[in-house]
């Protein structure tokens, strides 16, 4: 184990060795984001098999079968196929809004065992579905999943970690989310291939592993210390507390909890207060990290990769593949976050980034804009390969920066008494906006062309901007510090701050 770091209240970091109960748990926590990940990777792969289409939605396959559509970038424009990916992101941001009382009063570990509950049977509904009618509730039953798991797993792995590698060990979240989608395409990508046209089904069914994963691990989780003291069980917080930072003296770091907690009794209603003058800065930031997150274009590359691909002219094995080969590289580029964000700090990974995402995405628009046309969308293999490398480049850069980012600041950020109330507006705002992208992708593709990537890289300017002036640094700082040590310290926040 390794060494720990001596403390005092007045801003250090609290004594705290790097148990194995500590990594164990926030492995098996993280598995949350193993499950959203999955969800995330395997529409645009199943949306993309003519035998999924044929049963579900047949106008779209006999629209790609017959030839008929005007525009290339028109494939795949239907509302009932961008509500099948869609439809679990609405489920979604409904169900945080009470995964929220839910995370405060039942604590992190029963919302976790919940959401594992809810991705089981909605796998069983998709796996077994005749109708489009069974397959949107299984997608609303999965929603009803993310909305509970990333409602309280970003929560119970920042408030478990010890300081020094909180964001290390946060980010588990986000490389589970990738490590999901990298699965769930390499899985397509073999049952595209299965004759009878059941490759899709499949697909869906394996759903059911990270579903299984999440739900024991929930069950072998000890809760929170943070979440235990707030429910008036002290004992058992501090013993849990002493049992994940491996050591008998406590009391420092104990202390401050109750302290806090103390005071997030006072507030009665978390949502309310969360609209007072001084939580303004994280719940500004929170909301707006979450917004950029979804107009980087993210989500539309790892939803619709495989149809995205086959748009611009690459053959049904070869955009499976290229899929592939993205999810590659979002968890690769997913591990620097892991290595980095301890050390170089938030706002270096963030700022890099936004010039990677600019960059790549202006060369895919003018690549697209030259060489494919309404009725043309035959590539070379040069600019084919371009396209790849340019899509790998962007998703690289958001795997370590802002796809991890965006759920590690505001989980770090929000004090107690609106944690939970604050993770929620977050999870909320992230689903709200991840809709509006699903149900919107597509018909932008068709209408705005080769411009939706232009679109993209004007939002990647302004979040660059709001970078720059408005994310403080939280890079080593106590969650319980970062009132005195970082909204009081910086330039535009200190204002919404009383005395």
């Amino acid at each position: 184990m390794a060494g720990g770091l001596a403390v005092d209240s007045s801003g250090g970091q609290f004594e705290a060795k790097i148990t194995a109960t500590v990594i164990i748990s926030c492995i098996l926590a993280s598995t949350g984001g193993l499950m959203f990940g999955y969800d995330i990777g395997i529409s645009g792969g199943v949306t993309s098999m003519p035998s999924f289409l044929k049963r579900f939605f047949p106008e779209v396959y006999r629209r790609i079968e017959e030839g008929t559509v005007e525009s290339n970038y028109c494939k795949y424009d239907n509302e009932g196929l961008q509500l099948f990916t869609s439809s679990l992101y609405l489920a979604a941001l409904v169900a945080t809004i009470f995964a929220s009382p839910c995370t405060r009063k039942l604590g992190r570990k029963l919302t976790m065992l919940m959401a594992g509950v809810f991705f089981i049977i909605g796998t069983i509904l998709n796996a077994v579905a005749l109708n489009l009618g069974m397959l949107i509730a299984g997608r609303l039953l999965l929603g009803c999943g993310v909305g509970f798991g990333n409602q309280a797993v970003p929560v119970f792995l920042s408030e478990i970690a010890p300081t020094r590698i909180r964001g290390a060990l946060n980010i588990l979240f986000q490389l589970n989310v990738t490590i999901g989608i990298l699965v769930a395409n390499l899985i397509n990508w073999f049952t595209a291939k299965i004759p009878g046209g059941y490759g899709w089904r499949i697909s869906l069914a394996l759903a059911g592993i990270p579903a299984m994963m999440l739900t024991i691990g929930a069950l072998i989780v000890d809760d929170t210390p943070n979440s235990l003291i707030e429910r008036g069980k002290l004992e058992e917080g501090k013993a849990v507390l002493k049992k994940i930072r491996g050591i008998e003296n406590v009391d420092p770091e104990f202390n401050e909890i109750v302290e806090v907690s103390n005071v997030a009794k006072q507030i009665k209603h978390p949502f309310r207060n969360l609209l007072q003058r001084k939580n303004r800065p994280p719940l500004v930031i929170a909301i707006w990290m979450q917004v950029f997150q979804q107009f980087t274009g993210i989500n539309a590359i790892m939803f619709y990769a495989p149809v995205l691909f086959k748009t611009v002219g690459f053959g049904s094995d070869a955009s499976l593949y290229s899929a592939v080969i993205t999810g590659f590289v979002n968890v690769l580029s997913t591990l620097v976050s892991v290595s980095c964000v301890d050390k170089a700090g938030r706002r270096v990974l963030l700022l890099e980034a936004c010039v990677q995402m600019f960059i790549s995405q202006l060369v895919i628009a003018i690549v697209l804009g030259a060489k494919v046309t309404d009725n043309s969308n035959s590539l070379n293999k040069g600019f084919a390969f371009l396209v790849v490398i340019m899509v790998c480049t962007f998703v690289s850069s958001f795997a370590w920066s802002w796809g991890p980012l965006g759920w590690l600041i505001p989980s770090e950020t929000f004090p107690l008494e609106t944690r939970s109330a604050g993770q929620s507006v977050t999870v909320f705002t992230n689903m709200l906006f991840t809709f509006v992208i699903a149900q919107a992708f597509l018909s932008m593709l068709c209408h705005m062309k080769f411009g939706i990537f232009l679109f993209f890289c004007g939002w990647v300017v302004v979040m660059c901007l709001f970078t720059i002036f408005l994310i403080p640094e939280t890079k080593g700082i106590p969650i319980e510090e970062m009132t005195e040590r970082v909204w009081r310290q910086h330039w535009f926040w200190k204002r919404f701050l009383e005395d």
